[in-house]
Formats: C-alpha cells, structure tokens, sequence
C-alpha cells in the first residue's frame, strides 16, 4: 500500500515549471496520464496535488518530489519562522497560511529579514556573552553559532543541494581512469600519489601523537596513523588527490574570504569520496541493493558514515538518487554534521529534538533502526539512525562514538530496503520538533526548555509529565 503523503497546493509552482518546459495544460495532462481539468483545478489552486500525481510529476520531468512543495527552500523557512517567533517583535504564533504567503510571493524579502534578525541577534548577545561567557552557555552558543564559517559552507552547501556536479565527474573521471572497480583501491591511489612524487607512510600511534594525517611538502610524504581505519586511509589520499589536481576547480567553487580554508576542506572531503564511490557505479549499486547502507560499504571499501553522506549528494541532472538529508550527533545531541539533498529544515542553534530515534541510537550501538517523524509544517519523513566508532581508541582512551541519521521524505520509502515489511500507511509518525526553543507542543515530558515566544506558565498545585508548560494563544 502507498505511504500517506500530505496533499500539497502547488498550482504557482506548477504553472512556473509548465511554462519552463513549453507545454499547454492539454499538453501536460498527455504526459501525465491525467485530464487536461485536473491540471487547471490544480494550477488555480482549487485541488490540492494527491501523492500520486507528485510522484508522476517527479518520474516524467526528473524532479524531487520536495522541489515542488510550498516551501521548497525549507532551511529559509524554518529560520524565517524562527525570526518570526522573537518575543521583540509581539506577533505571537502568525498562521501558517501567512508564513507560507511570504515565503511564495516574496522570498527574497523573507532571506534580508532573516538576516536583519541574525544581525540583531548578534548586536544583543555579544555585550553579554563578552561580560561573561558562562552565565548563559546558550545565548553563548547562538552568538558563536552566527559568526563561525561553519554557518556559511552550510548555507552554501544547502544551496548546491548538496551536489557539486564538476567535482564529481572530475572524481568519477579519476576511478574510471585508475580502475578502481577492478583495482585494490588502496594501492591504485598509492600509486597515484607516487606519480606525484609522493610516497605514503603509515605510522605508529606514539609518532603521530593526536594527528592522524600530515602532509610534508618540503619531504614529499602523506603520514597516516594507524588509528586510521582502511577506509579512513583511503580517504585521506583522496583529500590530498582533490589538493594535487583539482586546485582550480576548488578555486573557482570558493567564493567567499570568510570561509575559504573550511570551504576548501569540505570541498577536498566531497571529490574524495566522490572518488572512492564514483557516482554512476554507486547511484546504481544504491538502486540495486535499495540502499542498503552496510552492503555498499563492504561493495566500495568504507565506512558506513562515508557511505551514507555520500547518499546525500546524489543529485546530478537527469540521473538523481533518492534526495536524503544527513545529520551526525554526539552524545550530547550537538550537530557536528548537517546536510540536505532535499528541504528538511534544520535548526541553527539548540540541539535536536530528543525524540527523534537518532538520539536512542546510542541505546543500541551499530544497529539500524528506523522511524517516521513528522515536522511541525506536517511533513512526514522516514529515517534511518545507527552509530559509527570515530577512528582512534586504545586502552585507556576509547574512540568517540558518534550517531548518523540519514532520511528521506516518506514517499520515497518504499525505495528502501530498511522500509521492507513496514506498512507505511498504518505507522502513526512520531511528532518532533527543530529544538525546543522553536516547537510549540505542549504536554511533551521530553522538552527541555519553554518556547522562546511563550510565557511560562507555573503550577504549584500540579504536577504533569511535562516540566515546562507555557501559554498558548
């Protein structure tokens, strides 16, 4: 049985990619296999698009199906809602339909709000983090949050969708040219460093002290340390490969002075992976294996975290993957990774919500497990949560374990192989929000703080599950 997707109003979206392709409505409807009265019902608004006809949609023109949704440029919406919240501005909770209104008709002036808040923001909290950095660790946070350029490669990375097509033929190009489907990966790429006159060395931990890779230039040598994982150590090569020979593509991708070396960095992590799962041979494993994470590890010799980031960047014109968004958390539930090939929204400050599976990933280390979440604008997602071992770990000093969450919106389950069984359409989506600062849900005993934009409301004759209760309009 089909999964239950949310109906959407698209006809503004669907009149703009009907005029990019040339086509009359009568024309459309031919493709489509529906009538010619169905597309004008749905472009003037009075019919909204059914789960079916999204999915016709994205098979005929070779879309995602989230291109199409009313808030396609969801990170923009999540912090245009967010600014909207601020109790400085005395709104309240504006309806849905208003934010949606904004966010169709006026974008643009939507992204310069959200960035006259962050300005604000920062002008707020610098006296205070300044005067003293440790009475309140989370306006802190917020406030280092807005001038790292971490914030900036992720805002570039979302706008790429995740993919960057030049990198990844130039690294497809070099796993066609060094044969790396029918080579031992590691020597090949040894061996491509030799041609450069670089020779590899793999050394012992109490050498490399906390380092696990350095290059010497002046002593043409890549050190790995042993702590590296093969995989890791592939890897590694194909970093320094992306410094060696792809200097100007990197050049011309990097734009902004703020964030030129971590830009660089990520760059240099994308073309080497690109590499170790060359994307025409991996989109096709994924597709015949359904994507099954841990087989296609073992098929292209890595991790299961380079694995499942590297799902997420399948997005190539005319040969697109399923649009999956990946995050990585530690323990804590801080986000030290974050990307998206489709439109969930993520939150730039305060954490995840502690009801998404990925948090009790923990409670089961190194096995799948999967959930269907609903975000507060009612999209529903599929996801998939597990935790990898960082590389390192000795007596005394174990390795970092960390949890990977990668999802997709629910229409594309049934495409994977961690869905088999489940019947989609009869599993209630568990409820979660961008952090707690933002959701607005009441009554939820794993809230760790009150909305931002709600009063905080204190009983001292009750007692409920939740420990924060607040106001509601």
């Amino acid at each position: 049985m089909a999964p239950r997707v949310e109906k959407l109003i698209i006809g503004q979206r669907l009149r703009r990619l009907r005029a990019s392709l040339g086509l009359t409505q009568a024309q459309m409807a031919a493709e489509l296999g529906v009538s010619a009265s169905y597309v004008t019902l749905i472009e003037s608004d009075q019919r909204p698009a059914s789960a079916r006809f999204l999915m016709r949609l994205a098979e005929v023109y070779d879309l995602n199906v989230s291109e199409l949704a009313p808030t396609a440029d969801a990170q923009l919406a999540a912090d245009f809602g967010a600014a909207l919240k601020d109790p400085v501005l005395g709104l309240g909770t504006l309806p849905k339909g208003e934010i949606e209104a904004v966010m169709q008709g006026s974008p643009r002036l939507a992204a310069a709000f959200v960035r006259l808040h962050d300005r604000y923001r920062e002008s707020l909290l610098r006296p205070q983090g300044e005067d003293n950095p440790l009475t309140d660790r989370d306006k802190v946070e917020v406030l280092a949050e807005s001038s790292r350029p971490v914030d900036m490669v992720r805002g570039w990375l979302y706008e790429q969708r995740n993919h960057l097509d030049g990198l990844d033929r130039a690294a497809e190009a070099l796993a066609d040219e060094l044969q790396l489907h029918r080579s031992e990966p590691h020597i090949a790429l040894t061996g491509r460093l030799t041609a450069h006159g670089i020779r590899v060395r793999i050394l012992p931990a109490e050498v490399m002290g906390d380092q696990l890779r350095r290059f010497d230039l002046h002593r043409k040598e890549l050190m790995l340390s042993e702590l590296l994982t093969q995989s890791s150590r592939r890897f590694q090569i194909g970093v320094l490969l992306a410094r060696l020979e792809q200097e100007e593509e990197i050049a011309r991708l990097v734009a902004d002075p703020a964030a030129v070396s971590l830009l660089r960095v990520s760059l240099a992590n994308y073309y080497s992976a690109a590499v170790l799962m060359p994307y025409g041979r991996f989109l096709a494993a994924c597709e015949s294996t359904r994507y099954d994470i841990e087989l296609l590890s073992h098929r292209f010799g890595s991790s299961f975290e380079q694995t499942a980031h590297r799902m997420a960047t399948l997005q190539r014109d005319g040969a697109r993957g399923i649009p999956f968004f990946f995050v990585r958390v530690d323990r804590a539930g801080n986000m030290t990774k974050r990307f998206s090939a489709g439109r969930f929204p993520f939150s730039r400050f305060g954490g995840t919500c502690p009801l998404w599976n990925i948090h009790a990933a923990f409670e089961m280390p190194d096995q799948v497990q999967t959930q269907i979440i609903r975000m507060p604008e009612g999209a529903n997602y599929f996801s998939i949560a597990r935790t990898v071992t960082r590389a390192g770990g000795s007596h005394g000093q174990p390795a970092q374990r960390l949890a990977i969450g990668l999802g997709c919106d629910v229409a594309y389950a049934p495409r994977l192989i961690y869905a088999e069984g489940i019947d989609l359409s009869r599993i209630r989506p568990v409820d979660v929000g961008l952090n707690c600062y933002l959701c607005e849900r009441s009554d939820c005993a794993a809230r760790a703080h009150a909305p931002i934009n709600r009063r905080l409301r204190v009983n001292e004759r009750e007692r409920s599950l939740a420990i924060f209760n607040f106001e509601s309009d």
